[in-house]
């Protein structure tokens, strides 16, 4: 074997212009293959650190309406007269998820749930800034419980967190250290206690600023098309507040439930699915659902995989091309030496003996094309990556199935050829011209 391979490599010294132009296909296909790869590989990986951040693991539980073959239903009265009922649009009150359902769900589930994060969008608040009275900043209002604050990460910088035991209904505020510069004559650590006036959904409102917390404009998931010098922060509120304002006391229409470090995420969502569905077993019109940032992104990985593997398929069709042409040029060599064949057959050499020959010859051809094809796919898959602003993440099991594809092609393009060097008759091949 050894010796075989020697001879295959002192053929590729001897002839290095057509050996290379012959690897060119192996070369371009398995180059393509791990560039596409390793640039979908940087992606895929962008895109889960990109999520990473934001409770990639929480699951959002939410009410949606219930399938049917039609959004209405013919329902006869008492006097036999035929009424058409529609479905809500919106829930009702007694379709909203109450606080016993939640703690029921707390003491069926200890060890999974960490805290439930409950909000309530109140709308959107406006106030003149100190400098400039004639220019407002704008802040999202929304009521939250106790929980959010830590299912959040909410960094409290000065003063204290919404406590809706304590603060039920009352006109208390945690703003951030960005609003308060944008529009407040005073230090972050001086706003605490003093009142702001906003204007929320065109009604004027006045709250006490009890908190203060750190805005990291780098956890926004939103794209903020905004300006430096004029971001929106969130404003938080006693949820039963911001309830109150708008007038959805009562009960959640969606919740955000965080798991424990231990707890498999996605095992856990089709279990709290199935738990809040049992509540509306009997409810015509609405149901329970959840989702969340983990099926979302493994549905984004999976469409990038199949992408990638598309492309990857069409790339690798080059290696068919450089197959036929490892094949082309080992019948050529056979012509060529045919000769040496008949001599070495003459002095008693064995059928399989030239078999092998050939056969490691065109391998040998292939795995160099293979070396120098995972060379130019890495180098072009990291200046691809780059380019796109990611990090090159290689993928290790492309590049040994493209080494292991790159022998096969050599033993199957190169069996035919070296088959026909075996089955050469010595006497015609030693009068071969």
């Amino acid at each position: 074997m050894l010796d075989n391979i020697s001879l295959a490599l002192q053929s590729l010294r001897s002839n290095k212009m057509r050996a290379l132009l012959t690897m060119l296909g192996i070369i371009i296909g398995i180059g393509a293959v791990i560039a596409i790869k390793t640039v979908g590989n940087s992606l895929t990986s962008s895109v889960t650190d990109s999520f990473s951040g934001y409770g990639i693991s929480n699951i959002t539980v939410y009410l949606t309406q219930k399938k049917t073959d039609d959004s209405e239903t013919i329902q006869d009265t008492d006097d036999g007269v035929q009424v058409r009922m529609f479905q809500d649009s919106t829930p009702r009150t007694s379709d909203l998820f109450t606080d016993a359902m939640l703690e029921e769900y707390r003491a069926n589930f200890p060890d999974n749930i960490a805290c439930i994060e409950l909000t309530e969008s109140a709308g959107s608040g406006t106030r003149p800034k100190d400098a400039k009275p004639t220019e407002n900043t704008t802040a999202t209002v929304m009521g939250v419980n106790d929980d959010y604050f830590t299912g959040e990460n909410v960094e409290m910088l000065y003063g204290r967190a919404i406590q809706n035991t304590t603060d039920a209904g009352r006109r208390v505020c945690v703003v951030s250290d960005r609003f308060v510069s944008d529009c407040m004559s005073c230090t972050a650590e001086q706003a605490i206690g003093k009142s702001i006036d906003l204007t929320i959904n065109k009604s004027p409102y006045s709250f006490y600023i009890v908190g203060v917390y750190h805005y990291d404009d780098s956890t926004s998931l939103a794209m903020d098309m905004s300006t430096s010098d004029d971001v929106t922060t969130n404003l938080y509120l006693p949820l039963s507040t911001a309830q109150t304002m708008d007038g959805s006391a009562g009960g959640y229409s969606m919740f955000t439930v965080v798991c424990t470090a231990q707890t498999d995420a996605t095992a856990f969502l089709n279990i709290t699915k199935a738990f809040f569905q049992t509540y509306y077993t009997r409810n015509d019109s609405w149901t329970a659902d959840a989702d969340s940032l983990q099926s979302l992104i493994s549905t984004i990985t999976s469409m990038l995989d199949t992408i990638s593997l598309g492309i990857s398929a069409i790339a690798a069709i080059s290696l068919l091309v450089g197959g036929i042409g490892v094949m082309n040029i080992m019948l050529v060599s056979i012509t060529e030496r045919t000769r040496e064949i008949g001599t070495r057959k003459a002095l008693g050499a064995p059928q399989n003996a030239i078999r092998m020959q050939f056969i490691v010859e065109s391998v040998v051809i292939c795995l160099v094309g293979g070396m120098i094809g995972i060379l130019v796919g890495l180098a072009l898959g990291g200046v691809a990556s780059k380019l796109l602003g990611y990090a090159a993440h290689p993928d290790a099991a492309t590049i040994a199935i493209a080494v292991g594809f790159s022998m096969a092609i050599g033993v199957f393009f190169g069996y035919y050829p070296a088959n026909k060097a075996a089955k050469l008759d010595p006497i015609e091949a030693l009068r071969y011209e």
